[in-house]
C-alpha cells in the first residue's frame, strides 16, 4: 500500500479558529475531493507536526476528530489510514447521482431490479393511481469510490419513459427525466432512521443493527403530476443531509 503523496495545507495562525480545526478542516476536505482516497496512509504525526511547524498534540487533536467522524481510523502496524468520505447532500429537489458527482465522488450504480408490477397500495397512494396498476420497479445499488452508500428502490407510472436497465446503470434517473422533457418542480420528502436488517447490512456493507437513514420521496412535475415515488436506505456512517435553517420572522 502507497503512502499518500504529502498534501499542502495553508494555516492562519492569527486566525481565532484553532490551528487543529483549520487542519481537520482542510484534511476533510482532501477527503472530500478524493485527494485522500480510502485506504491511503496520512504521514505519521510526527512527520505532520514537523513539516507544518505545529505541536503534536494540535495534529493528534485533528486526526482524532476525523478518526471520531469515520473518515480516518487507526491501525497498528499500519498507521492512520483514510476509510472513506462521508456524502453530505444538500436538503433539495436533486439526485443523489448528480449530487455525487458534483462533490467528485466517483458514483456508480448497480441495478439489481427493473420490471413492471402492480402497484402496492403505498405506492398507488403515492403516485395517484388504482391499487394494482402497473408500475416501473426499479431497485438500484448506488456507490462511490467503489463503495456501497445507498439503496434506492423507485417505483414510477408505466409509460412515463423509455428506460432499460443498461441506461439506468450508467447515469442518475432524475437526469434520465429531464432528458425525456420531464420538468421536476418539487417534492414531498419524509427523512427517519432505523437499523438495518441482515440483508440489508450484507447489501451495504454494514453489520445487521447498524444505523441507516431512511427516506421516502414523492416527485411531482410543473403541471402538479406524481413522477416517481422513492424509498432509499442511506448507511448513516456514509451520508448525511446538509440543510438551512430560517427564523420566523
Amino acid at each position: 500500500m502507497a503512502k499518500q503523496r504529502p498534501l499542502q495545507f495553508s494555516l492562519d495562525r492569527g486566525s481565532p479558529v484553532p490551528l487543529y480545526f483549520q487542519l481537520s478542516q482542510q484534511l476533510e476536505a482532501a477527503i472530500e475531493r478524493g485527494e485522500l482516497a480510502p485506504g491511503s496512509l496520512l504521514g505519521n504525526e510526527i512527520e505532520l507536526a514537523g513539516r507544518l511547524g505545529l505541536s503534536r498534540p494540535t495534529v493528534r487533536q485533528a486526526i482524532q476528530s476525523l478518526v471520531d467522524k469515520g473518515l480516518l481510523v487507526r491501525r497498528r502496524g499500519v498507521g492512520t489510514q483514510v476509510v472513506h468520505s462521508q456524502v453530505k447532500r444538500p436538503l433539495e429537489l436533486s439526485s443523489l447521482y448528480d449530487d455525487l458527482e458534483s462533490a467528485g465522488q466517483q458514483p456508480a450504480t448497480r441495478v439489481l431490479h427493473h420490471a413492471v408490477e402492480p402497484a402496492p397500495a403505498p405506492v398507488a397512494a403515492a403516485l395517484g393511481i388504482a391499487e394494482g396498476a402497473d408500475v416501473l420497479r426499479l431497485e438500484r445499488l448506488r456507490l462511490a469510490h467503489g463503495e456501497p452508500v445507498a439503496h434506492l428502490r423507485n417505483h414510477l407510472p408505466v409509460g412515463l419513459l423509455d428506460l432499460d436497465a443498461e441506461t439506468l446503470g450508467r447515469t442518475g434517473l432524475y437526469r434520465l427525466l429531464r432528458q425525456a422533457g420531464i420538468t421536476l418542480h418539487s417534492a414531498r420528502q419524509t427523512i427517519g432512521a432505523r437499523a438495518a436488517t441482515a440483508g440489508e447490512g450484507e447489501l451495504l456493507a454494514e453489520p445487521e443493527g447498524a444505523p441507516l437513514l431512511t427516506m421516502e420521496r414523492t416527485t411531482f412535475d410543473d403541471t402538479g403530476r406524481a413522477v416517481e415515488f422513492g424509498s432509499h436506505l442511506y448507511r448513516a456512517s456514509r451520508y448525511a443531509f446538509d440543510f438551512q435553517l430560517l427564523a420566523r420572522s
